[in-house]
């Protein structure tokens, strides 16, 4: 069990730490995220708020311990859907080889995800016993 906490709360923390390293600047609406989301990507202004909050409630969500098991669901599936999202956004506009780039922020969301799930049977296989 150690080796699996140490290996999710790794992966978890590289995970949240990417996404709120995205997310403040879009919560506080920094010219650098309107230049990006607004002018680039074309999305409406008020969006961007909107994406900010509710990325770093995702973050808060998989990082506090005890948290229903459903909601942090919910929390990785926001999360992956902003990841998503941003990918298909940056393809439709210009593809281009850089886009493997965005493997460092879907990789680590990935490993946390699995072990989050496989840190959930091992508790269940132990509060069974």
């Amino acid at each position: 069990m150690k080796r699996l906490n140490i290996i999710y709360w790794i992966f978890t923390a590289i995970f949240a730490a990417l996404m709120l390293f995205t997310a403040i600047p879009d919560a506080m609406v920094s010219s650098n995220s309107v230049k990006f989301t607004h002018e680039y990507l074309g999305y409406p202004i008020y969006f961007i708020p909107f994406l900010g909050i509710a990325k770093t409630l995702g973050v808060v969500t998989i990082l506090i311990p005890g948290i229903s098991p459903r909601l942090k669901e919910w929390a990785y599936a926001g999360l992956a859907f902003d990841l998503a999202g941003a990918i298909y956004s940056n393809l439709y506009l210009a593809p281009n080889p850089q886009m493997v780039m965005m493997l460092l922020w879907v990789a680590p969301g990935i490993v946390s995800y699995i072990y989050f799930h496989k840190r959930l049977a091992y508790v269940g296989k132990s509060s069974m016993a």
